[in-house]
């Protein structure tokens, strides 16, 4: 980064790369407009790679009568599956029926709902299940004898937000990783901000027309010491851990699971080999990004799948874990589960005799994109020949395939390139989808791929991410590009961190 880059004020700066600060990014570049983002750590650094990977309406928000959230989350699973097939797909989730809980008509109407509120096109409806007779119904305890199933999606929910950031980067953003602002302040017009980058140790400053503070559970903290802005929201930090075990049933289908807390819980068949289980519910205190799993919650979720199933989870199946830390907006609600998940948009500067701040509360994955549009709709008088709205059918990076067309990518990939593995093939379409063959371009035989570092990840791949997709470290590639770091060895782990200390460029990263 050099001094100019201040002389020009940016229309738009966003702190913050989780999935709310690159879907504004992405949404604001292309609509025409000047867009710098600047995240201090990696893309989906926190709260947007710990979720439990769901776009999903919320089945249990009905109870808490978040019936235009639900409307929302339903219509955007099929604008986002359409959006990002290769990413997001289909999953039909068994819910068993526990008779000393929710009785069997209150889930009927809830599903009833559900399949109604959205608009459902291309997602199969709930029915009942037979779970005596179903699969679903054979890990299961023997007095789960009925059940109902319905529709949602999967999503890797880092890769969301990458790609996110990749469209916007395309569009002419600037994304800067490893970047934080130390502090914003308004200058005439102008927000100035000075800058650290944590990569070359240097200080920069930039202006922009617009600040928005998308800094996830850290909103409170940038507003209140980087921003000097007084609060207009109550932030409610709340944690949600999951764990991971090995693959605990065959079948391809979830379960949600209630329990007697009033909670759910989810078992999610995860990277084939795995299964996941989440999430709690807790308010967290603290530095939202030291947040971690603890042993009861461990305990608690171990003990809600096995009051399920037939062969209990125990503490010691877990073989990974994961928290995360929600910044939800504070509506009063007396637990932690019952806190809205809908998002809410401050904006300071309404008069416009200053420049506007905009300061993003909430949300969650399923909304971003609609959230993005809210909040260039709140920024829109500043910008007069700001273009309309453009992503409800614009599809990401990598995605411009058919919803059913995820086999045939993979045969075309293989076709492509005959020394990638069958397995290889789906895991870099599931990953890359179309993009996916600019990575196989000109491999011809093994040695092609450069170096392995095992569990089919390559040389090749591992440059692609870092030219592309603001890799910086074996962390980023290993946890938030892929999952691979459930299969890797140690000595592989070791081998990829010395190659991204050699080949990752100490200057800036400021664009895919």
């Amino acid at each position: 980064m050099g001094s100019a880059v201040a002389d020009t004020p940016y229309d738009i700066a966003v702190i913050g790369g989780g999935i709310n600060g690159c879907g504004i990014a992405r949404d604001a570049a292309g609509r025409g407009l000047s867009v710098f983002l600047a995240e201090k750590g990696d893309l989906a650094g926190a709260t947007s790679s710990a979720s439990t990977k769901l776009i999903h309406g919320g089945l249990r928000y009905l109870e808490y009568f978040e019936f235009r959230l639900v409307r929302e989350s339903l219509v955007e699973r099929e604008v986002l599956l359409q959006a990002a097939p290769h990413i997001i797909w289909p999953l039909r989730f068994v819910l068993p029926h526990h008779a000393g809980l929710r009785p069997a008509w209150l889930i009927r109407l809830g599903l009833f709902l559900y399949d109604h509120l959205g608009g459902r096109r291309i997602l199969p409806p709930a029915r009942t299940l037979d779970l005596a007779a179903s699969p679903a119904g054979q890990p299961l305890k023997p007095h789960f004898r009925r059940g109902f199933e319905y529709s949602d999606c999967w999503v890797e929910d880092s890769r969301l937000v990458v790609l996110n950031a990749v469209d916007a980067a395309e569009r002419g953003a600037v994304i800067r990783t490893r970047c934080e602002v130390m502090r914003a302040a308004r200058d005439g017009q102008t927000w100035l901000i000075d800058l650290q980058d944590h990569l070359t140790g240097t200080t920069d400053r930039i202006r922009a027309r617009a600040l928005v503070n998308a800094s996830g559970p850290w909103v409170a903290i940038v507003g209140q010491q980087r921003l000097a802005a007084r609060p207009d929201a109550r932030v409610r930090l709340v944690k949600g851990s999951h764990i991971i075990t090995r693959r605990l049933f065959d079948h391809d289908r979830a379960y949600i699971f209630q329990n007697a807390d009033g909670r759910i819980v989810f078992a999610i068949p995860y990277e084939n080999d795995f299964t996941l289980i989440g999430t709690t519910d807790l308010d967290y205190a603290g530095d939202p990004g030291a947040a971690r799993i603890t042993p009861e919650e461990t305990r608690y979720l171990c003990a809600a799948a096995s009051e399920y199933f037939r062969d209990p989870v125990r503490e010691s199946d877990v073989i990974a874990s994961f928290a995360g830390v929600r910044p939800l907006y504070d509506d009063g609600a007396s637990a932690a589960q019952a806190a809205t998940r809908d998002y809410v948009l401050k904006l300071d500067g309404a008069d416009r005799a200053r420049p506007p701040l905009l300061t993003v509360y909430g949300g969650k994955i399923t909304t971003y994109r609609r959230l993005a549009e809210a909040a260039l709709a709140k920024l829109g008088g500043w910008f007069p020949k700001m273009g309309g709205s453009w992503t409800h059918d614009a599809t990401l990076p990598g995605g411009d395939f058919p919803v059913d067309g995820f086999e045939a990518e993979v045969a075309a990939l293989r076709r492509r390139c005959p020394s990638c593995s069958g397995e290889q093939a789906r895991r870099l379409v599931r990953a890359y989808g179309t993009r996916a063959a600019s990575i196989v371009e000109g491999v011809r035989e093994p040695a092609d791929w450069g170096r392995d570092f095992g569990a089919g990840l390559t040389e090749r791949e591992v440059r692609y991410l870092i030219a592309r997709e603001w890799a910086m470290t074996a962390e980023d590639v290993l946890w938030r590009r892929s999952k691979l770091a459930l299969r890797i060895d140690a000595e592989g782990v070791a081998e990829l961190e010395a190659f991204m200390g050699a080949n990752v460029p100490r200057a800036a990263a400021t664009a895919a």
